[in-house]
């Protein structure tokens, strides 16, 4: 089942992140590596967001209600918002730490331990990511890809600040460690914006890509009985997709041929897009529908 196999993958992250976090608090710490506790700090926010994750694939999955006709889709799009906004906040904790550091300077003791737990934090969250974004793209999930997008930074900032240790080590420049920390707080904050965006326009209900609209589209005409269309919505929730058109029939048709035409539509544009909800509305060529809305050419 789709939800028991999001489940576990938000599980495996959740479990994941907790130890990581631990590890990399400890050893920053011990070893008073800012590039460390900023390193500890993001994969904190992973593990919430690892949290946040897991109850919104398990609430999106729910199926509709009275007071949720059109199901729990949206949960996901929430928690990826809130995700991608704790991405942004860590980013700029990271700069306000590192920047105190550069000011006031710090010394980083046992390089070898940072470089060692930097090291299998690395690994571990390249193995989780792909799993996880994996599932994501499987099950089209939006709040798994923001998990995973989230692990996957965690591999390309354990490897700077690893490079950092390795700098401080070769120079005995201990500034060289906040400006690693520096360098993870930029790529954290990209992230974080690209993710804000994805998830603000899932909420907004931003139609379906173009090249999705174009496929619908391409159905659409090839359908002979079907003279034209016009007001094309689409929207999507979680993984779930919402598409509502009005086609338009010749005026010497049966309706109970419209109406198979248009069963078949449903069904062949819902088999192509699942899990997707599809509604046409039936219109006869020469009489005026209200609205307007995309036509067909």
């Amino acid at each position: 089942m789709r939800s028991s196999r999001k489940s576990r993958a938000a599980s495996l992250s959740v479990a994941s992140n907790t130890l990581l976090t631990a590890g990399k608090l400890a050893a920053g710490i011990v070893t008073g590596s800012v590039g460390i506790i900023a390193e500890a700090l993001h994969s904190g926010i992973d593990l919430v967001a690892a949290l946040i994750a897991y109850f919104s694939v398990r609430i999106s999955d729910l199926p509709p209600d009275r007071d949720h006709p059109y199901g729990h889709g949206k949960a996901e799009s929430i928690a990826g918002a809130i995700e991608a906004l704790l991405i942004v906040v860590a980013a700029v904790w990271i700069v306000y730490e590192a920047i105190d550091k550069l000011v006031h300077g710090a010394a980083v003791e046992m390089l070898g331990l940072a470089a060692g737990v930097m090291a299998v934090s690395a690994a571990a969250n390249l193995a989780v990511s792909r799993y996880l974004l994996k599932v994501a793209r499987e099950e089209d999930s939006l709040a798994l890809e923001a998990d995973g997008q989230h692990l996957a930074t965690d591999v390309y900032t354990s490897a700077g600040v690893a490079c950092g240790m390795a700098a401080v080590w070769l120079s005995g420049w201990d500034w060289l460690d906040p400006l690693a920390a520096l360098a993870v707080a930029v790529l954290i904050g990209v992230i974080g914006i690209k993710l804000v965006r994805n998830a603000t326009q899932q909420l907004m209900d931003h139609g379906l890509p173009e090249a999705e609209q174009a496929a619908i589209r391409a159905i659409l005409e090839a359908e002979p009985r079907v003279l034209s269309w016009h007001r094309l919505l689409t929207r999507k929730a979680g993984s779930q997709r919402y598409v509502i058109v009005h086609a338009v029939f010749p005026a010497d048709i049966s309706l109970r041929e419209a109406h198979a035409v248009t069963d078949a539509l449903e069904c062949r544009i819902a088999e192509q897009f699942a899990p997707a909800h599809v509604t046409i509305h039936q219109e006869i060529d020469g009489e005026e529908a209200c609205g307007d809305g995309q036509t067909s050419e």
